[in-house]
């Protein structure tokens, strides 16, 4: 008779337990170092709503990161930490076409959370989201990263951005979960959960380059000063014998130049096809968009152009974006 009554196998042995091991080492490493947060933010109808989702500490003197979107237009709100420690907060600076903010708190917060780089990030790869999904605190779900390179709408009033280069995983993400960490296996906070795109999928917005730069200049000047060029665009290819030329197969095409902007004034006009901006390739309207940072504000910009077979340069000088 077989022995159905034998010991179990040890615990190191089986892939699942390797797998559990690095999910409860994350969780024991974060659950700490993130907050739910409550704030009560006026609404367009004047009235005021009470709002909650997540924040990671990521200084050891009491900033925390989170979602513009958790705060709105709030100033201030209490976080709350895994250990039963309540305080206040308020807001730092909030940038909604990143969909990142930084609050402070006023009292005591945990060791910050360790910032990794999402730009190492490979398809496939474990990744564990922790936050406050409907309202339940600590509450940690793993996955993989299902997808990288994904691309989400901001706005800020008539302002629209695209923020680049979205994670997209399979770790469960429910509403309160905004603003909480998606981490790897190593514990590093790789992202910023933001929003759950459907059945199975979430979306986190990425600790890279670029909002390393949002985030430090929300601590420096509680906001972030875009630039503004005036034009909207779509992918189009270049032709044969310029594509060969330039090693460039595609631009952009200019679909719309809004009258009297910087665009406009530089001469650049709906159908013409831009390939380069301040010596760099454009082949998408996200790639003019890095383009246009506080820096770029009130300084000449060099457009070189397809218009009728002749490549143009024009000279721009891009203003900042109304907030």
């Amino acid at each position: 008779m077989v022995d159905t009554l034998s010991e179990p196998s040890s615990p190191g042995s089986s892939a699942l337990d390797s797998y559990s091991q690095v999910v409860t080492s994350v969780a024991a490493e974060l659950n700490p170092r993130v907050a739910a947060l409550q704030v009560s933010r006026r609404g367009r109808d004047g009235n005021f709503q009470a709002g909650a989702g997540s924040a990671v500490v990521f200084t050891n003197d009491g900033f925390l990161l989170t979602n513009a979107h958790v705060v709105g237009r709030a100033d201030a709100g209490k976080a709350s930490f895994a250990d039963g420690t309540e305080t206040p907060f308020h807001v730092v600076g909030a940038d909604p076409l990143s969909d990142l903010a930084v609050v402070r708190a006023d009292g005591h917060t945990p060791p910050p959370a360790r910032l990794g780089e999402a730009s190492n990030l490979k398809v496939g790869q474990l990744v564990v989201a922790v936050g406050n999904p409907l309202g339940l605190a600590g509450t940690v779900t793993a996955g993989v990263v299902s997808a990288l390179g994904r691309s989400l709408p901001a706005r800020a009033g008539s302002s629209v951005r695209v923020i680049d280069d979205v994670i997209q995983t399979d770790a469960a993400l429910n509403p309160g979960n905004s603003g909480g960490a998606l981490a790897i296996a190593t514990g590093e906070v790789v992202g910023i959960n933001t929003a759950v795109a459907g059945m199975g999928v979430g979306l986190a917005i990425p600790i890279n380059a670029t909002t390393r730069q949002i985030i430090a200049t929300l601590l420096a000047d509680g906001r972030v000063r875009r630039a503004y060029l005036g034009v909207a665009g779509t992918p189009a290819p270049l032709p044969p014998n310029l594509a060969e030329q330039r090693d460039q197969r595609v631009g952009l095409r200019i679909v719309e130049v809004v009258p009297d902007g910087p665009a406009a004034r530089s001469g650049l006009r709906a159908g013409d096809l831009l390939v380069s901006a301040g010596g760099e390739v454009v082949t998408s309207a996200q790639v003019l968009q890095r383009l246009m940072l506080a820096d770029a504000i009130g300084r000449p910009l060099t457009l070189t152009a397809l218009r009728s077979d002749v490549l143009i340069d024009l000279t721009a000088t891009p203003v900042e974006l109304a907030a």
